[in-house]
């Protein structure tokens, strides 16, 4: 069972699998509507296309939803990778060396620079964050005494930076 909240599709295991389908199935239909209605065959004008329609429909929100299993990094970056592959002059270059060529980087690397961005925001008090709403330690099964679990309570969390 799932539903969407906030653009994102939330199952039950919070895996971001389904909500990661969904989404790369998107971004390749607005990728070879790029390549198909665009009468030039400029890559400049073609990755500005891309970066400007595709790109934010695999990003948005990844610090919520940033996928950890490898099938799912890879099929996010294949998006990239095809439509790379599809421009004039590189179908037969590496994918690293078409996004140096490109002045690209791999979706991997910018959903990490965004975690460590959230994650500086979060640590110097850039967003608020109510620790103590936000987590609730509950303490294990007596066969479990030294660890404790914590839930996260989404809706205790409030993104909005401090004025």
């Amino acid at each position: 069972m799932s539903c969407r909240d906030i653009g994102i599709i939330v199952t039950n295991d919070l895996s971001p699998s389904e909500h990661v389908n969904n989404i790369t199935v998107k971004a390749h239909q607005r990728a070879n509507a790029i390549l198909r209605c665009f009468a030039s065959r400029d890559n400049k004008l073609l990755v500005r296309a891309f970066t400007t329609y595709v790109r934010p429909l695999l990003e948005y929100n990844s610090v919520v939803w940033s996928p950890y299993l490898k099938q799912d990094i890879e099929r996010l970056e294949n998006v990239q990778r095809r439509f790379t592959k599809r421009l004039v002059g590189l179908k037969h270059v590496e994918y690293a060396q078409r996004l140096q060529w490109l002045n690209l980087h791999s979706l991997e690397l910018r959903r990490l620079r965004t975690d460590l961005i959230w994650c500086y925001k979060s640590v110097f008090g850039l967003v608020r964050l109510n620790f103590v709403d936000f987590l609730k330690y509950l303490p294990l099964e007596a066969t479990h005494i030294n660890y404790i679990r914590h839930t996260v309570l989404a809706s205790a969390v409030d993104f909005l930076p401090i004025a």
